[in-house]
């Protein structure tokens, strides 16, 4: 079965509370049930299981030592500490958005937003974003397409002889 796909319409309620599809929770209670939020430079509140984010995170084989020498560590741990945090889901299936997080993904109270499955969690979208960065995949993979295009004609072009 496949876990964290698809698409849906969220409304973030007065009080910044979101409430998920069953689908998504369901997926979610599959992985333990506990999770994090996460802000991502994108502009979109990533939403992981637990398990999820502690993998993504164990990397770091030493992040003391890394930390004391590393301006570019310490940013990285900054931007991960601060826009990070443990969540809950709701026995209803609600979630509740921090405030600093709805402004970093420009996702006000009282609208609707996009949660978008990304296989290992969903992302959590303003509307106008979301619209924005399918704007941006469509163009990035027509560009593929054309530079995948191109270099098969360079190959087929210079292996293939024409009378």
């Amino acid at each position: 079965m496949l876990s964290f796909c698809g698409i849906d319409k969220c409304s973030v309620a007065a009080n910044g509370r979101s409430k998920l599809s069953p689908r998504v929770i369901d997926d979610f209670a599959a992985h333990g049930g506990d999770v994090v939020l996460h802000c991502l430079p994108e502009g979109t509140i990533a939403v992981y299981p637990e398990a999820v984010y502690l993998e993504m995170r164990k990397q770091e084989t030493n992040p003391a030592e890394r930390a004391a020498n590393s301006i570019v560590f310490r940013r990285t741990l900054r931007r991960f500490g601060a826009w990070t945090q443990s969540e809950t889901i709701s026995a209803q299936g609600r979630i509740t958005l921090p405030a600093m997080f709805k402004e970093h993904a420009g996702i006000a109270n009282g609208t609707d937003a996009v949660v978008v499955g990304i296989e290992i969690g969903v992302e959590i979208w303003s509307m106008e974003r979301w619209e924005e960065e399918q704007r941006r995949i469509m163009e990035h993979s027509m560009k593929k397409d054309e530079l995948e295009r191109k270099s098969k004609e360079k190959t087929d072009g210079s292996t293939v002889r024409r009378c």
